[in-house]
């Protein structure tokens, strides 16, 4: 007697069904796995050949073997279709902060402030209000002043900042994605960089020396949004904050009191050149952009930082303002979280660092940055909108 074998489509395997009396054996070219048809359970074998495997039990192909067609399941291609879901995610869309409050009420107890494109999980609804955790908040803000659901996910994409950060001492940057590129620069351990593009084991990166790849070897990928802050979060930011200002201002008049002493030729030097753009009503931050400009056309050095001989852009930026009592660390990401954050160059006043992905500048004033940009160009004063700007900080 004949039998009818109907096509089995088990997931994205290809499989041959051999049926001889009660006895089913299903042979697989790709994966070892067993499943459940009709019944009986299927016993998939990786590397069998399914003619072999029919000529091996003697069997008729056109009445007791039926061969399943391979299928083009291509893993990577796969892998590229799956998208990051942030559906879930609420996200303020306002001027500046919507509270963050205890109950869905306009009366409750504000506990923190979901400033604008910041996020939160989504935990429910309730009255026009959603309930939210992000940070260290846990509470509820109006829904007319957020975005969830599909809206979030398109938003998301443009307020999520995707980084990389370097996990090896030196990370060289290359002009294409592979390892015979030339470098065009490096980057030091523990930097952190905005990722423009993806490929593979390799992405996209913005450096000074221009757009070029790193392998994912050697990086942390993750992506970034700005959370909440709660009250007591505020507050203590608000404290360090001003104990920072006033710190940095009792070291900068120490230093100023100090510089008619210094012994070295090269400190009475530059202790003389901060002393001549120094006047009586001047602000330190117009000090400090004043006697940064006196080094544009100075080199541009890889680790540098002398003034004179040569500096990278955090170099320049530390030696700068060592010489206003202030001792900030030799990297742009560390710069970064130094003094107080105050939003974007529109609040900017001379003085300030101007952060970029693994970049940094001081702001001169009329829209302008001095900075050490790069080895073709040295120290060189250019828009401070030249590139996007992630940061603003006033250390005095």
């Amino acid at each position: 007697m004949k039998l009818n074998i109907t096509k089995l489509a088990a997931g994205f395997l290809s499989a041959a069904i051999l049926v001889t009396g009660m006895d089913i054996t299903a042979y697989a070219v790709e994966l070892d796995k067993v499943l459940p048809v009709a019944g009986f359970d299927l016993s998939l074998n990786e590397g069998v050949s399914m003619k072999t495997v029919a000529e091996e039990k003697g069997l008729d192909t056109e009445t007791e073997c039926y061969i399943v067609e391979p299928a083009e399941i291509v893993k990577n291609e796969i892998l590229e279709e799956m998208k990051e879901d942030y559906s879930n995610l609420v996200i303020a869309d306002v001027n500046s902060y919507v509270n963050i409050r205890s109950v869905p009420s306009e009366d409750g107890e504000v506990v923190g402030k979901l400033y604008d494109d910041s996020v939160g999980d989504f935990l429910g609804e309730e009255n026009g209000w959603y309930k939210i955790e992000s940070g260290n908040c846990v509470g509820y803000v109006k829904a007319e002043y957020c975005v969830t659901g599909e809206e979030a996910n398109e938003l998301a994409k443009e307020v999520g900042r995707r980084t990389a950060t370097v996990t090896t001492e030196t990370l060289n940057v290359r002009k294409e994605p592979n390892t015979e590129a030339t470098i065009i620069g490096q980057v030091p351990c523990d930097e952190v960089l905005t990722v423009t593009d993806e490929a593979g084991n390799w992405v996209q990166i913005k450096v000074e020396e221009g757009y070029g790849y790193v392998s994912t070897d050697y990086i942390t990928l993750s992506t970034e949004f700005v959370k909440a802050e709660s009250r007591e979060e505020e507050k203590a930011r608000l404290k360090k904050e001003e104990e920072e200002r006033q710190a940095a201002l009792a070291a900068s008049r120490k230093a100023q009191e100090a510089a008619a002493a210094a012994a070295a030729a090269e400190a009475a030097q530059i202790q003389a050149a901060a002393a001549a753009v120094s006047t009586e009503n001047a602000s330190l931050g117009q000090q400090v952009a004043d006697f940064a400009v006196q080094f544009v056309g100075n080199p541009y050095v890889y680790g540098g930082t002398s003034l004179t001989n040569g500096a990278d852009c955090s170099g320049f930026t530390l030696a700068v303002y060592s010489n206003f009592g202030v001792a900030l660390p030799h990297s742009a990401a560390a710069q970064n979280k130094k003094g107080a954050n105050v939003g974007s160059i529109d609040n900017a006043i001379p003085g300030d660092l101007v952060y970029y992905s693994g970049h940094v500048g001081i702001y001169i004033g009329g829209g302008k940055i001095v900075h050490a940009s790069n080895s073709r160009t040295g120290i060189i004063i250019s828009n401070a909108n030249y590139d996007r700007i992630l940061g603003v900080r006033r250390i005095f």
